[in-house]
C-alpha cells in the first residue's frame, strides 16, 4: 500500500530544490565503461581494508547499462516534451553540454547509456522526461489517479523544461511500445522499487526519481532485459542517485559480514531499505560512524 500522506509533498518544494547529482556508480553485474568485471574488483577493494562505502557502491569509473538510447532524446526534443532552448539553457549554467551530452538530447543512433558522474543528472532528467510522456496504464489508472489531479506532483508540475505545459505530454506519446507481457513486468517490478525521498514505490511516481525509474523499467523491458537484471540496472540508477543513502545501506550490510556485490538488488531496492523510513531505521542500527545522508533533489 502507498502512503498517501506522509510523503506526499507540494510540487513547490520540489520545484524549489536543487538537483545534486554528485554522481559515481555502482556496477551490480554490469559492465563497467572500461569493460572490466566491476563486482570484483569492488569485492577486492572492500576486503583488503578499503573504507569508502560510497566509492564501493558508488565506482567512478561509470558503468554502461543495459538500454539502447537510439535517438529517444531527439524524438522528445522533436514532440516538445524537452525544449531544446531551455535544456541548453539550464546546462550552460551548469558548464555546458558535453558532445556525449548533445547526442543523448538530439542524436539520432546512440548506443547502450552510459552513466558518469558528470551526466548522471542528464540522464536522470532524460528518463524523467521519457517517464513523464510515454504512454502507461501506471500512469492513467494507478496511484497517480487517486488524488483528482495529477498535475500536481513533483513529477509533474516539476517538469519546466517541456513546451508549454507538462501536462500536455502526460501518458501521450508512443516513445516506447509495451507488450503485455512486457507491461506486466514493468507493473511487478515498479512495486518493488522504492527510493530514500519518499515511502512511495516507482508504481507511485510523484517526484523526479519515480519517474525517471519508470521510464527505464519500459525501456529495460521493451529491449528484453530480465526481471533480475531489471533490478540489478535499477540499484545501479539509485546507487549513484542517493550515492550517501547506499553507502551507508553497504556499511550496514558489511557489518553483517556481506559485501555489497554478494547483496540480492531486488532486497535492497526494497521498502525494507530504500524507503525514506526504511533508511532512517537502517541509520539507526549502524554503529560506525555514518556517512553522510545525501542524494539528488527533486527537481530539473
Amino acid at each position: 500500500m502507498e502512503n498517501k500522506n506522509k510523503y506526499l509533498l507540494p510540487v513547490s518544494f520540489f520545484i524549489s530544490a536543487i538537483l545534486i547529482s554528485a554522481a559515481f556508480i555502482y556496477s551490480a553485474g554490469l559492465k563497467s565503461k572500461e569493460g572490466t568485471n566491476s563486482p570484483g574488483s569492488v569485492a577486492s577493494a572492500n576486503k583488503s581494508g578499503e573504507s569508502n562505502f560510497r566509492e564501493i557502491t558508488a565506482p567512478p569509473q561509470g558503468t554502461e547499462l543495459p538500454v539502447k538510447w537510439g535517438d529517444l532524446g531527439k524524438k522528445m526534443v522533436e514532440a516538445g516534451v524537452i525544449d531544446s532552448e531551455q535544456i541548453k539553457a539550464i546546462y550552460d549554467k551548469r558548464g555546458g553540454l558535453s558532445e556525449e551530452d548533445r547526442n543523448l538530447i538530439f542524436g539520432d543512433d546512440n548506443g547502450n547509456l552510459v552513466i558518469t558522474p558528470k551526466n548522471s543528472g542528464l540522464i536522470l532528467n532524460m528518463l524523467w522526461a521519457l517517464g513523464l510522456a510515454n504512454k502507461n496504464e501506471i500512469l492513467e489508472k494507478g496511484p497517480m489517479q487517486n488524488y483528482g489531479d495529477a498535475s500536481k506532483f513533483a513529477s509533474t508540475g516539476g517538469w519546466s523544461l517541456a513546451k508549454g505545459s507538462a501536462m500536455n505530454y502526460y501518458s501521450s506519446r508512443e516513445f516506447v511500445k509495451l507488450t503485455r507481457a512486457q507491461q506486466d513486468l514493468v507493473e511487478k517490478v515498479s512495486k518493488n522499487i522504492y527510493r530514500p525521498c519518499c515511502d512511495n514505490s516507482t508504481y507511485f511516481p510523484d517526484c523526479n526519481h519515480g519517474m525517471a525509474m519508470l521510464g527505464f523499467l519500459q525501456l529495460m523491458s521493451s529491449q528484453g532485459v530480465g526481471e533480475n537484471d531489471m533490478y540489478r540496472a535499477a540499484l545501479v540508477l539509485n546507487s549513484y542517485w542517493f550515492p550517501d543513502n547506499y553507502a551507508t545501506i553497504a556499511k550496514y550490510f558489511k557489518q553483517k559480514g556481506v559485501d555489497w556485490d554478494k547483496v540480492d538488488a531486488k532486497n535492497i531496492l526494497s521498502e525494507e531499505f530504500s524507503s525514506i523510513s526504511g533508511y532512517e531505521n537502517i541509520v539507526s542500527k549502524i554503529t560506525e560512524p555514518k556517512e553522510n545522508k545525501g542524494g539528488g533533489g527533486c527537481g530539473v
